[in-house]
This record gives structure tokens, C-alpha cells and sequence, in this order.
């Protein structure tokens, strides 16, 4: 009944061998609500049929690759391998492992002669080890083989990492003995326009400009996500919080996993584990977000202890943890349940997690979900022993909204990718590369553009600037409006400036000199649209889709932010028109349709391959502006 996880059927007795067959697949999901959020409907995640030997390695977590000791000099690696099945004729085997580095090269070879019911353990020294980092994410590989006599039984290729992350009590979170914060967003498993069927080029787009903005690590809100998504974070170097369920008994939606809890937490926790252990990029789990069981009971704690030793029965090298609701409510803190837990982790009211770990500094504590303000940054940048903290949400995402919106849209980037201002802010709070950035105040709202709605010469602008760097100076056409140091409680630096058109730009230094530069134009008439695609190239793979934008533009080529065209794209040649977008919550286009409404000067279309080569080429028009185009070329 849990669509985020594994499900797994054996055909093996249903199978008319020598027939053709069919398999037909129905996926019901009538009942409504179950879920708080846009869950998907339907496949939406990869199916395969798999074909293995009478024995075999276990197809649910068959190989386990842990690295019990790391070091720069060297580390050990243990594989551990289960088979299954049953033939008569096989039980004596033979376990090779190779272990490959990321070129390739071979590192390590063992044999192990065993036995099916036995399996195999090996261990391995690997001298001076690459190890997996946020900011080098070295990846190797185990290729195990079973061998009975001459025979392959089966072979199985699994990723893994070399490196240590443990959770202390005084310092927070430490990677290959280097003490950094997580700093973490949490996200959902959908993306705007292609729903939950997420092609994993859209996620290494997200991830790569959460990247640029400083996050490390990201918390699976509030279920397992794709393992292809995992997959990403471990080639991304991204750390991540694996979680399994928004709700145990209590039900927060009338058709929700309440229903299932009692008869599947066990088997779906398990399968969740089994499947992501291997993962370098999974830090820790969570069994739990803002539970509403009784906590201060001796039920509501085994609950949460069944859970937590479960996850250390199928993996005793992560913690675990739950995100707390409201914990002085339910007197988590006092009544024995926090120290029960690896690590504390609660959600907001940063004041009740301060006071619990002074209250008892042996516990390991976490932000599980935070809020955007400077407030909590200041909290995580000043205490050495808060690991880290997850904000809400780190993309906009469907659902939890209030109608005429769609979605929940306080996100530090859009639904299509589009850094936001809050992402800006952050991206001064986090990145370790010197950062320089700006917005401009119009109404409520900050705005990334220099083109005010009154644009009238002279007219008193507030700019906020967002930076890391020791001093900014803010030219406006060229002319100094004076240099102003950092704020010490990384506050925006404020200026008042007269609106001029042209550009006005921040330059952020360190030590007097240049580190950092950041400028916006302003725009004037709308006269075009201008196409501006992720990459010049295509994969005719379902996992790769390029956003094309169109933009609104002046004569010079400068987006202009205002009213809303709707943006007519065609396609010819090797491609098509997977969807279209655009940021505005309150949007009710149809995705589906080759046409759709600027908005704040810009949409997008989502354009996949639908031959192995050739050319796709890209036309945008609107009513009054003149039409654009663009060729991808398509790519093996």
C-alpha cells in the first residue's frame, strides 16, 4: 500500500513459459485524501522485470558495503553478500568481489568459497583512499560475482563510498573527521510540471544550483524518495536524511498510511533500508515527521524504539532519529524518550532544542525542519553543538496550499528551477565561495531586477545586498553609492539609491580586494522573446529533459518583468514538448499544453528527445513581440 517504496512480486508460479504473456498492473488510488502534499498517481517510478538464476544474490539488499575504519592512509571495506533460492544440485559456491575505484581500476580482488545458506563476508584494505566528500564525492564500485564450478550464477555491481560521519554530542555532525553543519533543505518528490515521473536530469539541475547556494544536505520530506534521486545526491555530494513515514496510527488525512501502519511499518521500513544502505550520500534516517501518537506513554516510546532498532538491525552504521512535533507538549524532553533517541531531532521552536541539550549535553541534536528566518541561521551558525538544521521547503512543491494557489511556494528555488531571493539570502549565509547578490524592494516583495513599476528618473529605491564578503560598493551607471562593511549579524546591507536606467551592480570584497560581482540591468518596452535553453544538447533517455525558457525581453535582450503574454512553442525535428510552466502559484494552465502565460517576464518548456540523433528546434511567439528559436542537438 506504500508507493514509495520497493513493492516486489515473484512471477516465477503465474509464468506460461513458452506462451506469451501479460502482465497487467492497476494502481488504485481512488481514495482521496491520502496524503497532505500532491503524492502521484499511477507508476511514477521506474518497473523492470528481472530474470536471475535458481540461486542468487538477494534481490533485496543482497550486497552490504560498509567501511568500518577511514583514514587518509587507509581504509577497510567489508562486503557482505546473501544469496537465496534453491536448486539441489548447487550449495557449495564461490563469492568473488572486485573492488573498483572511480576510473575504474581495479584496487582489491577476494574469493570466498562458502555456501548458499552461509553467504560471504570479505574484508578489504584499500591504501590511500579517495574518500566521498560534499565537495569531492569519490565514488567506487563492488562487482560481485557467485560462481558454482565453471557456472555464473549471478553478478551484481554495487556503488558505494569510503568515508565516516558520526553525530556528537558537544560538536554536532563530522565527515571524514572534519566537523561541518548540515545544511539542509527539506524537498518533496515532485517537480511542477512532470508531476512525480521525475526525469533525474531535472533533479541534478535542482541539486546543482541548491549546490551554488550553499546547501549540502537534503532531508526526504516525509517518505522514501526514487533511488535514483539517492544516486544523484552521491554523485553530487549531497548528504541525506532517508525518511519513512509522515504518520504512524494517527491519521492526518482520512485514506492515509494510518490504515497500513500497523500490518507494513515493519516490511516497508525494512525495504527502505535494504535498499538505500549502500548509499555514501545517506547520513542518517528518520522514522518520523510530527508524529501525533502519545509520546509521553510507554506506547508512543515503543513505537518510536521498534522503528529505531529495526533500522539497526538491517544497518548498525547510520543513527536514527524523528522530526518532534511540538516535543514540551508531550514532555519528550523530560519523561526519557529524547535520550532513547540517537539523535534529537525537532522541528522549529529553535528555543525548546536549545534548552533540551542544556538540559542534557550528552544528546545529539538536529534541526530537523527550520524556518528561513536569520534568527535560526544565527542559531546554527553560533552553537557548535546544533549538527545542522533542514529548512522548509527548499524547492516549491505542489499541494499544501490554499486555493487560488497550487502550490507551497516559499521555497529557495521555483518550481522551475529559478533561484528566488530567499535563495540569495541564503546563498550569503552558506556558500563558502565568496558571494555577492541584490535585490530591489517593490511593493511586499523583493524583486531580482532593476526595472521598477514606477520607472520614473530619480525615484528612491531599496536595494538590499546579500553578502559573505568583508565590504560591498554598489555602482549605479558606473557611479560609486559608497562602500559599506558587512553586517556582523548577516543582516542584508541596505542602500537607498535613485532609479536611473542602466545597471547598477554590487562588487563584494575581501581584504580591499574584488572577490565577487553581481549586476542587473534595466529593461525597457517589451519588443521579443528570447529562447535560452539548459545546454545545447539532448539524450533520447527518459532521464534527461532540457528547459528551454523564453523570456520576455527590450531591444537589448534585458527580461522584462511585467504583464503576461501567453508564449505559443512548436517543435520539429527529433524532440517534443514534454510540458510547459511557469512560477506563478496561482497558475491553472494545463502543463500538458505547448502554449502557456508569462509570468514575471518568462516561461518555460520542457523539451525531451524522441529519436537517437538529430536536431530539435525550438520556436517561441506571443501576440505583439517578436517570435525566437533555438536548435538543441540530440546526442548519444
Amino acid at each position: 500500500p506504500y508507493g514509495y517504496v520497493v513493492i516486489r512480486y515473484d512471477m516465477t508460479p503465474y509464468l506460461k513459459f513458452g506462451e506469451v504473456n501479460v502482465l497487467a498492473v492497476k494502481a488504485d488510488n481512488e481514495d482521496q485524501p491520502a496524503s497532505r502534499w500532491y503524492a502521484g498517481a499511477g507508476i511514477y517510478r521506474h518497473t523492470r522485470m528481472i530474470a536471475v538464476q535458481p540461486v542468487h544474490i538477494a534481490l533485496a539488499g543482497g550486497v552490504f558495503v560498509t567501511t568500518p575504519e577511514v583514514s587518509a592512509d587507509k581504509a577497510t571495506v567489508k562486503v557482505q553478500t546473501t544469496l537465496e533460492g534453491t536448486d539441489p544440485a548447487v550449495q557449495d559456491v564461490t563469492v568473488t568481489t572486485t573492488l573498483k575505484n572511480a576510473s575504474g581500476k581495479v584496487v582489491a580482488v577476494q574469493k570466498q568459497q562458502t555456501t548458499v545458506a552461509q553467504g560471504a563476508e570479505q574484508l578489504f584494505t584499500v591504501a590511500r583512499p579517495a574518500l566521498w566528500d560534499v565537495n569531492d564525492p569519490q565514488l567506487y564500485t563492488a562487482v560481485t560475482v557467485v560462481t558454482s564450478g565453471k557456472k555464473v550464477l549471478d553478478q551484481v555491481t554495487t556503488g558505494f563510498g569510503i568515508r565516516s560521519a558520526r553525530f556528537e554530542a558537544a560538536t554536532g555532525f563530522w565527515l571524514n573527521d572534519r566537523n561541518i553543519k548540515l545544511k539542509g533543505v527539506c524537498i518533496h518528490q515532485d517537480a511542477g510540471a512532470v508531476g512525480v515521473a521525475v526525469p533525474l536530469s531535472i533533479w541534478e539541475k535542482r541539486l546543482a544550483n541548491l549546490k551554488k547556494l550553499g546547501v549540502n544536505a537534503i532531508r526526504c520530506a516525509h517518505n522514501p524518495m526514487d533511488p535514483g534521486f539517492l544516486s544523484v545526491c552521491d554523485r553530487m555530494g549531497f548528504m541525506v536524511m532517508v525518511e519513512t513515514f509522515d504518520t504512524w496510527l494517527y491519521a492526518k488525512k482520512p485514506y492515509d498510511y494510518h490504515l497500513f501502519f500497523t500490518e507494513w511499518w515493519d516490511t516497508d521500513t525494512r525495504d527502505v533500508v535494504l535498499r538505500d544502505r549502500n548509499h555514501p550520500s545517506v547520513v542518517i534516517y528518520s522514522v518520523g515527521n510530527e508524529i501525533r501518537e502519545n509520546l509521553n506513554s510507554e506506547k508512543g516510546l515503543q513505537l518510536y524504539l521498534d522503528q529505531q532498532n529495526l533500522v539497526h538491525q538491517y544497518d548498525p552504521t547510520r543513527p536514527v532519529t524523528m522530526a518532534l512535533f511540538r516535543p514540551n507538549t508531550q514532555r519528550v524532553y523530560d519523561n526519557g524518550f529524547a535520550d532513547k533517541m540517537d539523535v534529537v531531532g525537532q522541528n522549529y521552536r529553535d528555543n525548546e532544542l536549545e534548552a533540551a541539550w542544556k538540559q542534557n549535553p550528552a544528546r545529539k541534536v538536529l534541526g530537523t525542519e527550520n524556518a528561513h528566518s536569520r534568527q535560526t541561521w544565527l542559531y546554527l551558525r553560533d552553537q557548535p553543538y546544533l549538527a545542522g538544521q533542514f529548512l522548509w521547503p527548499g524547492i516549491d512543491y505542489t499541494g499544501e496550499s490554499q486555493w487560488p494557489q497550487i502550490y507551497f511556494n516559499s521555497g529557495l528555488l521555483s518550481r522551475t528551477n529559478v533561484i528566488k531571493v530567499a535563495g540569495l539570502e541564503r546563498q550569503s549565509w552558506w556558500a563558502e565561495q565568496p558571494v555577492v547578490s541584490m535585490s530591489r524592494q517593490e511593493g511586499r516583495g523583493a524583486q531580482i531586477d532593476w526595472t521598477p513599476s514606477d520607472a520614473t528618473a530619480g525615484s528612491m529605491q531599496r536595494i538590499s545586498v546579500y553578502t559573505n564578503c568583508e565590504e560591498v560598493e554598489v555602482f549605479l551607471n558606473g557611479k560609486s553609492q559608497g562602500v559599506k562593511p558587512k553586517n556582523a549579524d548577516d543582516s542584508p546591507i541596505g542602500y537607498q539609491v535613485p532609479f536611473e536606467a542602466g545597471e547598477i551592480r554590487a562588487i563584494g570584497r575581501n581584504g580591499g580586494k574584488d572577490a565577487a560581482s553581481f549586476a542587473l540591468k534595466s529593461a525597457g518596452e517589451p519588443v521579443k522573446l528570447v529562447l535560452v535553453p539548459e545546454g545545447n544538447t539532448l539524450k533520447n533517455d527518459f532521464e534527461d529533459v532540457n528547459f528551454v525558457r523564453a523570456y520576455v525581453a527590450d531591444a537589448a535582450g534585458n527580461r522584462y518583468p511585467y504583464g503576461s503574454y501567453k508564449v505559443q512553442f512548436e517543435i520539429s525535428g527529433s524532440g517534443e514538448i514534454f510540458a510547459t510552466d511557469n512560477n506563478d502559484p496561482t497558475c491553472h494552465e494545463r502543463l500538458k499544453d505547448t502554449a502557456h502565460s508569462s509570468y514575471l517576464g518568462e516561461c518555460v518548456a520542457l523539451v525531451k528527445a524522441t529519436a537517437a540523433k538529430g536536431t530539435v528546434t525550438v520556436k517561441a511567439s506571443a501576440p505583439g513581440l517578436e517570435p525566437a528559436s533555438v536548435t538543441l542537438k540530440v546526442v548519444k
